[in-house]
């Protein structure tokens, strides 16, 4: 008895072994499809913006104070545009809307200012052997969410345009302070002044328009980014759920000459209160800077 027990035990060990692995590379050739789709989207994109490939400190004529402080704080004259960021962070993700059901990830996330764009890919510690592959992404104007434990069986999907669209380009834009030259006037932001520590800011994509309020310190760096609304789930109608949504910045340290915020989270705004669902630190960041930097 105990030996047929610890073979049965030693096959599904093994078998889980090969289904995760196998799982993880069908996972990898995703992520690479779908990576091969945002850099078309960046060739497609290549005259869509000025290209002067440095900050040049006279386009903050005429902006808020507050921005003129942020953009003062965090690049220095001449700081070359980003085209590109490579971010690497872990974290905790709550997968509970109203209960505490915290979770460990890893993730690797790919970023492209011109058109806009990301691809976040991520792996949650579901359980002790049990690993869920996410990918967020924002890629020519759809919006995407595919969630498969062991990369093999679909827990979560979503994508097309409309609010999932929108709601992925909204976290491009939260995340701007990661590669804060996408922030400037000349890559297409409108700024609007609100009071003394905080403004609005506009951007279009395709059929995309958004306004998200941005808020500032005494020092002059963003502490937290605001959208009155997005959609954070589908109910049991099938519609989407829409709530405030709340961005936190923090621990800014120099990286690549800018000021750069090294934490990260993410909140909706319930009836109850703001209730945190992800907490991230930057572990890594590269860039790639417009040619004639």
């Amino acid at each position: 008895m105990m030996l047929w027990l610890g073979l049965a035990l030693t096959a599904l060990f093994v078998g889980t072994l090969a289904l995760s692995a196998i799982g993880a590379a069908r996972w990898a050739e995703l992520v690479r499809a779908h990576t091969r789709t945002l850099e078309s989207a960046r060739l497609g994109a290549r005259n869509r913006l000025p290209l002067a490939a440095r900050f040049d400190v006279r386009e903050l004529d005429g902006l808020p104070p507050p921005v003129q402080g942020y953009f003062r704080a965090v690049l220095s004259e001449g700081q070359p545009i980003i085209a590109a960021a490579r971010i690497a962070m872990d974290g905790h993700i709550n997968l509970s809307a109203r209960a505490e059901h915290w979770k460990a990830f890893s993730s690797r996330q790919q970023v492209l200012t011109r058109r806009p764009g990301f691809l976040w890919d991520a792996e949650v510690k579901l359980f002790p052997g049990v690993r869920v592959h996410v990918e967020d992404s924002y890629i020519a104007g759809h919006g995407s969410l595919i969630a498969k434990v062991f990369g093999w069986f679909t827990v979560a999907r979503a994508k097309g345009t409309g609010e999932i669209a929108r709601g992925e380009f909204m976290r491009y834009v939260a995340e701007a302070p990661w590669y804060p030259t996408a922030l400037l006037p000349s890559q297409g932001v409108r700024w609007e002044a609100v009071d003394d520590a905080s403004a609005k800011a506009s951007i279009v994509d395709g059929s995309i328009s958004l306004t998200l309020l941005f808020r500032f310190d005494t020092a002059g760096l963003i502490t937290s980014v605001h959208a009155e609304s997005r959609g954070a789930s589908v109910g049991k109608d099938g519609r989407m759920l829409m709530l405030p949504w709340d961005c936190r910045l923090s621990d800014y340290h120099l990286q690549h000459g800018m000021q750069i915020p090294m934490r990260g989270e993410a909140a909706w705004v319930r009836a109850e209160g703001r209730k945190v669902y992800f907490v991230g630190q930057l572990q890594k960041l590269g860039y790639e800077f417009l040619s004639g930097s």
